[in-house]
């Protein structure tokens, strides 16, 4: 009990000074006037004891819990510390403690501020990466086609809060942005294609664009779909538009040509072509050109199809007179290029099978173009040769004339206009003076016409080699004639200036005289040998017309017959006064004609 007494007393003297020390001293006052016996005494002091301990011992159990805690809390600050350093990719703050000092509340104290700080800059961090990635989301489910769809939540690595990964968040939200832009501007540019095209085709395009997507239209007020497939909607859309903007052009292009034709075959006035004039103004645009609003409607189109439907159906019933048209005008180059006309006989036939519809119209026509264009290839190519040809008969005709007038024995009469025989006489000696140089030139274009189309060179079914050479030798003859009747000749101009003499006041009589014979026997001669060699040159004649068709050795004949006389025809010349000479000198003339 005695050392119980110390600590007790000691105890006391310090409960004097509390209220558990004045309530110790009035209990042992109470148990004095009692008459407690000291064992009791003990036993109470000693359980007040054992409660005082209870009580001190949980007062320390707290105080440890309480500082475990605060380690625990002053653990976790460092390391939420050092993660929010390491998640927001930073080293250190300012703000942080780099050394621990004073007590644990002193330490969690002087790292709160800082930890608070960096939850602030994680949270403003998190918002930027929510507004980021909220950002890329929706984009991409735009470029995606989602748009439409609710956006799933977004969900932040909270581990990688760094600014090297918020800038590379905001590079893919930039690339997309770039993305989106560039399909937005793809997007117009085929709407505005697709305006502009339907416009040229007459096409609502406001419906052609619902069809693709209805986000696409202004008026719908939704965010336009630019995905993958509306783009390649819209390209096909768009080649589709093109491809029948083409069609459309061809069709046109063939109908207005078909137009063209029909007008140029039926001579269609000029008001009936204007109604359709921007059809043919079509002909020489490209597609790329074609950009007037409704050029290629589908209207004009059927417009266009019925005239041509309905010029075809009276081309038909106009076919006989067009071809005839056609007929004349490739017998009128014919004719004049002097080559082969078409048989009578086979254009009759073709008349037939127009009536009889057995033979299509176009084709028909097309095939009288095709020969009307190699009869005015073959006409060009013979221009030249034609040309001098035309020069030869003209002087040959004025030879004929010069000849006649030669033998007048009363050209020098004073008589109404002998004056202008004279010149006239004059001129032709002139152009037959030349004659032999024109007859050389032309035997050397003919030749090598001839050998460059390795043909022969007909005139009017005769061959102009053959009659160029026939009259060098006949002039040759009567060159030789000539020279032979020269002594003669001049006894008769000496007579007839005697004669002249003699009766210069009376009037010229009428002279009974004829040719010799012997200028008539080679007349004769020189025709025989002319009509025969033509019958050989005509016998190795091959075919030399813009037809294939031969119409037999009569009709070659009845052409060579018509050359000869339109070369050695009837004289030109007329004289007051015809006496046996102009009478000799017609029947030399005719006799060269058979």
């Amino acid at each position: 009990m005695g050392s119980f007494q110390t600590p007790i007393g000691m105890r006391s003297s310090t409960l004097l000074e509390t209220s558990c020390g004045f309530l110790l001293q009035e209990l042992q006052i109470i148990w004095d006037e009692v008459g407690e016996d000291k064992f009791e005494r003990e036993k109470v002091l000693l359980d007040l004891e054992q409660e005082c301990l209870e009580v001190y011992r949980r007062k320390v159990d707290r105080a440890n819990i309480s500082r475990a805690h605060l380690h625990q809390e002053l653990a976790e600050a460092e390391a939420e510390f050092t993660h929010l350093l390491l998640s927001l990719g930073e080293r250190s703050l300012p703000v942080r403690p780099e050394k621990r000092a004073g007590s644990l509340k002193e330490q969690l104290d002087s790292i709160t501020p800082a930890l608070r700080e960096m939850r602030l800059r994680k949270e403003e961090r998190l918002n930027q990466f929510r507004t980021v990635q909220g950002q890329i989301q929706k984009i991409s489910a735009e470029i995606a086609g989602n748009s439409d769809n609710e956006p799933s939540s977004i969900v932040v690595n909270e581990n990688d809060l760094s600014l090297k990964r918020l800038e590379e968040y905001q590079n893919e939200l930039q690339r997309l942005h770039n993305e989106k832009n560039e399909r937005l501007q793809q997007v117009e540019k085929y709407i505005d294609i697709i305006h502009s095209l339907s416009t040229i085709l007459g096409k609502d395009s406001s419906a052609i664009i619902m069809e693709v997507h209805p986000s696409l239209n202004d008026l719908c007020g939704i965010t336009k779909n630019i995905s993958d497939t509306i783009l390649d909607k819209l390209n096909i859309t768009v080649e589709s538009l093109f491809e029948e903007k083409q069609n459309r052009l061809e069709k046109l292009h063939h109908l207005g040509k078909a137009l063209s034709n029909l007008w140029n075959l039926m001579d269609t006035p000029y008001s009936e072509r204007q109604s359709f004039s921007h059809v043919i103004n079509l002909l020489s645009l490209s597609s790329a050109e074609v950009t007037d609003p409704g050029s290629l409607t589908l209207e004009i189109v059927q417009q266009t199809e019925a005239e041509v439907k309905r010029l075809d159906q009276l081309k038909a019933s106009k076919m006989k007179e067009l071809f005839q048209k056609k007929q004349e005008e490739l017998e009128l180059i014919c004719k004049k290029s002097h080559v082969e006309i078409p048989s009578r006989e086979e254009m009759n036939n073709i008349i037939n099978l127009i009536n009889s519809g057995e033979i299509d119209h176009s084709d028909l026509l097309l095939s009288m173009d095709e020969q009307i264009s190699r009869a005015k290839e073959e006409a060009s190519s013979r221009k030249a040769i034609m040309e001098k040809v035309e020069k030869w008969m003209l002087a040959c005709d004025e030879e004929r004339w010069l000849e006649e007038y030669s033998r007048d024995e009363n050209r020098y009469s004073v008589s109404r206009g002998a004056h202008k025989n004279l010149r006239r006489a004059e001129r032709a000696r002139i152009m037959v003076s030349r004659m032999p140089a024109l007859v050389d030139l032309l035997i050397k274009m003919t030749r090598s016409w001839e050998e460059e189309r390795n043909k022969v060179f007909l005139y009017d079914q005769v061959p102009l080699m053959a009659i160029l050479e026939e009259y060098n030798i006949l002039r040759r003859e009567r060159e030789e004639d000539t020279k032979r009747q020269q002594p003669w000749e001049k006894k008769r101009i000496q007579s007839q200036v005697v004669e002249r003499d003699n009766t210069y006041v009376s009037r010229p009589g009428t002279s009974s005289r004829r040719l010799p014979s012997r200028s008539m026997n080679g007349a004769l001669d020189s025709s025989a040998v002319l009509n025969r060699r033509l019958s050989m040159g005509i016998q190795q004649l091959g075919s030399n017309s813009i037809n294939s068709g031969n119409h037999g050795l009569s009709f070659i004949k009845d052409g060579r017959n018509a050359l000869r006389k339109k070369i050695y025809g009837e004289p030109t010349f007329t004289s007051p006064t015809r006496d046996g000479a102009s009478s000799a000198v017609s029947t030399h003339s005719i006799l060269f004609s058979p």
